[in-house]
């Protein structure tokens, strides 16, 4: 090929607006920032979630601290809180509740809530700035969350905040040129992963309200995003068959997987990991490993679930990148299509057609790997024994929704959804009860969205109608017993609340609220 790539995203890049931040600031994450001192803090429980102290302001340099830290903490009268307290501003938890009236329909509260959900970064410890405001999902989630966001702007766009919607797509493209890809979320501690690559769908629907021109002025930080994705693909070969996020198959495919550069604790799940590693000797499970395996299941956004373990029941067992994820390459495919329209539409074109085909190989491997002829249904890989895993989940509605499936594939995966996965409150997110919040009984807003869309794509029509009525009523009960809009919920006992997880169900809530409106102004 004769055309530069990186010569005309250079030239493209040249001529976007001015970044508002023109230093990126050096931050490292607050476990690294405070050592002793943070493990301290953790390991002795000073606060129930281990997310709140990851978080606080520090009132002073983190060298003072340290070294005032060192000097108390050998004092007969020292008290570790009341020294967390004095140095440290502790944050709350964002307040979505004091203001529902239980008796308001729900749409009503959500457009109540979103003024209290919208924030602007501050620059502190751990929090990494961005331009331009953005909603919060609620309570202990502080931050813009990447994939939370594209389900959040879906109903944003029905409550008429355009301008929100531009404005998160912004900060998503800063994040991109300041760091090289989007953090899990925007604080220091998520700079070793990303989450489920959703920028191009955001991209694609803030196109269908602006015109587009859109795919020409963010096409540089889409070209950027899949450089993260696929990097080091170029060295892949029969010795060196995985490399960071990208995988060869047997039959030649490069594919993708979740990872996490940095095999060490989260520091926003600090204790939970360091006693996990504590108790995962019986089970081979060396500490750094599993730390990796932790943080690559973060990444996908599932966190956590029994897709990712060995043992279903077993989370020591977790092995989630020696797994290739159904859903991920299916976003992957996406990205690739967006990035030929982009290409199209800009005035360097000639790059569109390699994409479409690198998009239509993908397809293929997808196609021949992941669909489980058993099982009738799309299933993750295990590159570990070469053949599908044995959960099955609502992540094999992604080839549906981005219509990859064949008729007949779909006709099957509407099957399992109808005999399966569909229950009294809406579709549970997996048919394996295994204590994760992931997992069966529990359904999360953007699993009801996907799967809806999948179905109506494939003309099932009756069966996303009922899906998207018992989701509603799920979510109206709910709502009129508490007065808030929920993380998840129990779908298969809607008496009951959603459990499983590292913390409480928290409400708010940034992508259940978007896709109650999105579900409310879609007729289908």
């Amino acid at each position: 090929m004769k055309w530069s790539l990186n010569e005309k995203l250079n030239e493209m890049n040249s001529i976007k607006p001015p970044q508002i931040y023109s230093v990126v600031p050096s931050i490292l994450p607050p476990d690294q920032l405070f050592g002793p001192l943070f493990h301290d803090v953790q390991m002795s429980h000073v606060f129930d979630d281990s997310i709140t102290f990851a978080d606080c302001f520090p009132k002073r340099s983190p060298e003072e601290i340290l070294s005032l830290y060192e000097i108390e903490k050998h004092k007969k009268d020292f008290d570790l809180k009341d020294f967390v307290s004095e140095y440290f501003e502790i944050p709350s938890p964002i307040k979505t509740d004091y203001e529902s009236d239980k008796q308001l329909p729900v749409t009503e509260h959500i457009h109540k809530v979103w003024p209290l959900l919208t924030r602007k970064s501050q620059e502190n410890c751990s929090m990494l700035p961005v331009p331009k405001s953005y909603i919060v999902p609620g309570a202990r989630f502080r931050g813009l969350y990447y994939w939370d966001s594209y389900f959040t702007m879906l109903g944003l766009q029905y409550a008429g905040k355009n301008d929100l919607i531009r404005e998160m797509v912004e900060n998503f493209a800063h994040l991109i040129d300041s760091y090289g890809h989007i953090p899990n979320a925007n604080r220091s501690y998520y700079l070793t992963r990303s989450q489920p690559p959703f920028f191009a769908l955001m991209v694609r629907l803030l196109a269908d309200i602006d015109g587009p021109d859109v795919f020409t002025k963010y096409l540089p930080h889409l070209q950027k995003e899949y450089n993260y994705w696929m990097d080091g693909y170029f060295r892949l070969s029969d010795r060196e068959s995985y490399f960071r996020r990208v995988i060869l198959l047997p039959d030649g495919s490069i594919l993708n997987r979740f990872w996490d550069d940095l095999p060490a604790p989260r520091p926003e799940s600090y204790v939970e990991d360091v006693e996990m590693a504590h108790n995962s000797a019986p089970y081979g499970v060396e500490p750094g490993t599993l730390y990796r395996h932790i943080r690559a299941a973060c990444e996908s956004g599932w966190d956590f679930t029994c897709r990712w373990f060995r043992e279903e029941n077993i989370m020591e067992t977790i092995h989630t990148t020696e797994i290739v994820p159904v859903d991920l390459n299916c976003l992957l495919y996406d990205l690739e299509v967006t990035l030929s329209e982009a290409y199209r539409h800009s005035s360097f074109p000639e790059p569109a057609s390699y994409f479409l085909e690198k998009a239509e190989k993908r397809k293929k491997a997808l196609l021949e790997n992941f669909w489980n002829d058993d099982r009738k249904f799309f299933m993750d890989y295990d590159a570990e024994s070469n053949k599908s895993t044995k959960i099955m989940s609502l992540a094999g509605v992604y080839p549906l929704f981005f219509k990859i499936a064949t008729e007949e594939h779909a006709q099957h995966v509407h099957e399992h959804i109808t005999e399966s996965f569909l229950q009294k409150g809406g579709v549970v997110s997996s048919l394996h009860e295994s204590g994760q919040q992931w997992d069966f009984p529990n359904g999360w807003a953007p699993l009801q969205y996907l799967t809806y869309v999948g179905l109506c794509n494939y003309g099932f029509f009756k069966t996303a109608k009922e899906l998207k009525k018992r989701w509603i009523e799920n979510n109206d009960k709910v709502f009129k017993e508490t007065g808030k809009m929920m993380e998840k919920y129990n779908v298969v006992d809607p008496e009951s609340p959603a459990g499983g997880g590292e913390y409480p169900n928290q409400d708010g809530f940034g992508w259940t609220n978007g896709i109650y409106l999105w579900f409310k102004n879609n007729t289908s």
